[in-house]
């Protein structure tokens, strides 16, 4: 009897893709046989995070199925992780630490537990955000709009 494949499911919205995102989806590859990287819409960010991203979900999603780890690219246009669950009957579902023993992540957890779906957190990276990096490009924006005259 053969054992099917394990599969992963890391969503993020990859936007300004830096090491972070990486590392995430190194680690999820690590851990299962087949990863499918979650790549949430421009919408749903706008939806549950208040954020747009800089990145167009066609570019994201370009940039993300052409990451060694990731087998499948994925475009998240849905807000609930259990519906994407219904879709792609993924094994574990893969998340930074940042969400552990939040009420979003606890949620999670029951719910993924109730169809037999672990849930895997790995460590937030520091160095780094997206965050961070879109705070610099505003930055870097409202320097270059005071030297050019607004233009």
């Amino acid at each position: 009897m053969t054992n099917s494949p394990r599969v992963g499911y890391a969503a993020g919205a990859y936007d300004l893709f830096h090491i972070g995102h990486l590392n995430l989806l190194r680690h999820a590859k690590s851990q299962c046989d087949f990863l499918i990287a979650g790549v949430v819409a421009d919408e749903m960010l706008e939806l549950t995070k208040r954020i747009s991203p800089m990145v167009p979900l066609a570019e994201r999603l370009e940039i993300v199925e052409h990451i060694d780890y990731v087998d499948r690219a994925y475009a998240e246009t849905v807000p609930d992780k259990m519906d994407v669950w219904r879709e792609l009957h993924f094994d574990v579902f893969f998340k930074g630490d940042d969400w552990r023993g939040t009420e979003k992540g606890l949620k999670l957890e029951r719910e993924f537990a109730e169809v037999g779906v672990e849930v895997v957190y790995f460590p937030y990276t520091m160095s780094t955000s997206s965050t961070v990096l879109r705070r610099a490009v505003a930055a870097l924006d409202g320097v270059r709009l005071s030297s050019t005259g607004g233009e």
